[in-house]
This record gives C-alpha cells, structure tokens and sequence, in this order.
C-alpha cells in the first residue's frame, strides 16, 4: 500500500483527484490539501511515498516546493500546463498529466509509480529495515507514542479509532481510517476479527465459539473475518 496527498488548489480538481485516487487499490489516501503549506503539515505527521501535485498554486508553486524537500517522495505532476513538462521531469518525477486527465492515463501513472516504489523496496532490503515496536498517533493534537506491547485492541467508528490499552482506562481516540491504520500494524502481532476490531494477537486469552476474549473483554468474530481467526489457531 502506497500512502499518498494530493495537493490542487483548485477544489473540483481536488474533488475529482481525490475520487480517482479512492479508485485505486494500492494507494491509500492519507490527505489533500488546497496548498503545499498545508501539505507541510500533513507530512511532517505522516510519511508519504507519492505526491500528486498541480503546478501553478499561489504562495508557492509545485516546482518550487517539490525542490524544496530533501528526502523526496514519488511525484506525479497534474496540470493545465503541457510546456512545465521538460522541467517536470527534470525532477526525475514519475509521470506528467494534463488535465483534463483520463481514467487510463491515470491508471498508468499509478502503476508506473507502484513499480517504482517496489523496485525501491526491494533495493532497499530487509538489512534496512527499522523493526519498531511502536507507532505515533496524532491525538487531541499531539503525537502519542503507542507500543505494540500496551495495545490491547483498537475499535473503528466512523472516521475515527479507539486504542484501548493496557492498565489505562480511557481509550486513546485517533482521526483516521481502519484500512490505514491495519497497513500500519505489524501483521504478526494484530489481527482484524470483524469490520470494527483489530486485537493484539498476544493479548488473545482464549477464544470460544463466536468471539475472541482478551481477558474479560469479549469481541465478536465477523463472519467476512473469521477465515483470520482459524488461520490464526492453525499456526
């Protein structure tokens, strides 16, 4: 998964990048944004590995912007104007749109940047790789640090989550997506029993028919889930 902004300061254009973007299955879209300062904020918070961005913006455009970022995400360039192009792709960006874009030009800019972060992965290697035991969450406007460890299980409602921790008795609530959120837990140690629930495997104490217990807390099993759950007592 893919975790991407879209930054227009045009609000149709943004409205039709973001209904595109939602369209494909390996992108996730963390946020949008009217102009890079509020793209600053956004990633400062989260990391993003692709940036769609238009060029002409006030305050500052997305060449200057996308000059200014020292560590570089993958870029795809969508815009009105054909004659930025040559600069474009001085960049080394991914791909150069013009608008109006259609939904197979999209398709393979997407593509063409999800081969390119792959690549980069797999160069990268698993010598590379920081093995964390926890993760930051933005809550009541500040960054919460959440080992694994303390995770007992997380709810979903609506646009938020609640983390419910060990030895804590009010939840940590959190805005943002369960999909985002379950390509963010390490798999060996979070499972999704039911459209609403993520549990910490190792909290498990036991599990009964059609629920799953973490000590006296009982979660129901969703059906579409319960595949999760056999493999689980099968390993």
């Amino acid at each position: 998964m893919m975790r991407c902004i879209a930054i227009d300061d045009e609000p149709l254009a943004l409205s039709l990048l973001e209904d595109n973007i939602k369209r494909i299955p390996f992108l996730d879209l963390v946020g949008t944004s009217h102009d890079v300062f509020e793209a600053m904020d956004i990633m400062e918070k989260t990391q993003i590995d692709l940036i769609f961005i238009d060029i002409q913006m006030p305050r500052l455009n997305g060449f200057d912007y996308i000059k200014s970022l020292q560590n570089k995400p993958l870029v795809i360039f969508i815009t009105a104007y054909e004659n930025y192009a040559i600069q474009g792709y001085d960049l080394d960006i991914v791909d150069y749109l013009l608008k109006p874009v259609s939904m197979e030009r999209f398709i393979r800019a997407c593509h063409r940047a999800k081969s390119i972060f792959e690549s980069n992965s797999e160069k990268s290697g698993p010598s590379t790789e920081i093995k964390k035991d926890y993760l930051f969450v933005n809550s009541n406007s500040s960054m919460v640090k959440l080992k694994f460890d303390d995770i007992m299980w997380l709810q979903g409602y609506g646009d938020y989550i609640k983390f419910y921790l060990k030895n804590i008795e009010l939840p940590v609530v959190v805005r943002t997506s369960f999909k985002k959120m379950e390509s963010e837990l390490p798999k060996n140690r979070f499972i999704r029993i039911h459209k609403s629930y993520i549990v910490s495997v190792h909290n498990i104490s036991a599990i009964k028919k059609g629920s799953v217990f973490l000590d006296e807390k009982e979660l129901a099993i969703g059906e579409a889930y319960r595949n999760n759950v056999n493999e689980l007592m099968r390993a």
